[in-house]
């Protein structure tokens, strides 16, 4: 059933580690990378199997890629009202613009955080697009 938190055992700092704990191939694993463009949030909901490229991202967004930024820990928790580690697709004190990776939607089950560094829910790319009111978006080219 897609929504349901699930407590893992341990944190899991990492997409690998996740995916580890779940038995699921990293690929599955929606992180949610806060991004600073122009001091405005951006939310990308990358697969754990490769990195954002900012240069594809700055591209679609139309602005020059030294204008996008990976935002720190202050900014995270005061966009999302979450802790690096921990942010969810969802819940936040404001909407956040979202990107989700199109490389999701090859997979029928992916995870994501809910909200804390050892909590996730299960969701498919479409309800993960719907609930986020995200953008499907190529963001690496790996």
């Amino acid at each position: 059933m897609t929504g349901d938190v699930v407590e893992l055992p341990a944190a899991a700092p990492t997409a690998a580690a996740t995916a580890v704990q779940l038995g699921c191939a990293v690929g599955a694993i929606a992180n949610s990378l806060v991004f600073s463009v122009d001091e405005e949030p951006l939310l990308v909901l990358t697969s754990g199997a490769h990195r954002v490229d900012t240069r594809l991202v700055a591209r679609l967004l139309g602005v020059g890629r030294g204008r996008i930024r990976r935002a720190d820990p202050a900014f995270v928790l005061a966009v999302t009202g979450q802790e690096v580690g921990g942010v969810a697709p969802v819940g936040h004190p404001r909407p956040v613009r979202t990107l989700v990776d199109a490389a999701l939607e090859e997979y029928p089950h992916l995870w994501a955080g809910a909200g804390m560094p050892h909590t996730v829910f299960r969701t498919t790319f479409t309800e993960l697009v719907k609930l986020t009111g995200g953008e499907a978006a190529v963001v690496a080219d790996d």
